[in-house]
C-alpha cells in the first residue's frame, strides 16, 4: 500500500512545473571528482582534491551491494561520469551517470536479465517544499536536499567523474 501511494503521489508531481536551474559556476570552481560513499550515505565534490561540498545522501531503496538488474533498488558502485543533466527532471534537477557500463550489460545478458539504467543525482520530489525525505526511498539513485542539489548542479559539468564505493 505505501509504494502504492508513494507511486502515485510521484506521478502527481511528475507533471507540475519544473524547477528552474541555477547559473553554472565558472569552469575555474567547478567541481572534478565527486565520491559516494554509499555505508556512510555520503557524497563528497571536490575539485583538485580540495572539498568544496559533502552532503547526506538517500539511495536505493535495497541500498546493499552493487546494482545487478533493473528493478532491484540498488545504487550501483564503480567509477562513472556526468553524461547528462536535465532541470526540468520529475526531481529537482537531475544529473545522470553513465551506468550501465560495458561490463554491467555483459555481466546482466550473461544471467538473462536486464541491468537496468536511469541513474540520476538528483534533489527531492517536484513537490516536496521545505523538507528531505528520510531513508533510502530511490529506486537506485543518489538523492540530495534541494538546496544541495541546487548547488552540485552548478557546480558539475558533463565529463565530471562520479565514484560509487560501498
Amino acid at each position: 500500500m505505501f509504494v502504492l501511494a508513494g507511486a502515485a503521489w510521484l506521478g502527481w508531481h511528475r507533471f507540475g512545473p519544473g524547477p528552474s536551474a541555477p547559473p553554472m559556476a565558472p569552469d575555474a570552481v567547478r567541481v572534478d571528482h565527486i565520491l559516494i560513499e554509499k555505508s556512510a550515505r555520503l557524497l563528497t565534490a571536490s575539485l583538485d582534491g580540495a572539498v568544496v561540498l559533502q552532503a547526506d545522501v538517500a539511495l536505493g531503496f535495497a541500498p546493499e551491494g552493487d546494482k545487478q538488474q533493473e528493478g532491484d533498488g540498488k545504487t550501483p558502485i564503480g567509477v562513472f561520469e556526468i553524461d547528462r543533466r536535465n532541470p526540468q527532471s520529475a526531481f529537482h534537477l537531475s544529473l545522470g551517470i553513465n551506468y550501465p557500463q560495458p561490463k554491467d550489460i555483459e555481466n546482466a545478458h550473461a544471467q538473462g536479465i536486464d541491468p537496468g539504467g536511469d541513474i540520476f543525482i538528483h534533489g527531492q520530489p517536484n513537490g516536496v517544499v521545505g523538507m528531505t525525505l528520510p531513508g533510502d526511498w530511490t529506486a537506485g539513485c543518489i538523492a540530495l536536499s534541494n538546496a544541495e542539489m541546487a548547488k552540485l548542479w552548478s557546480l558539475t559539468s558533463n565529463g565530471t567523474v562520479v565514484e560509487i564505493r560501498p
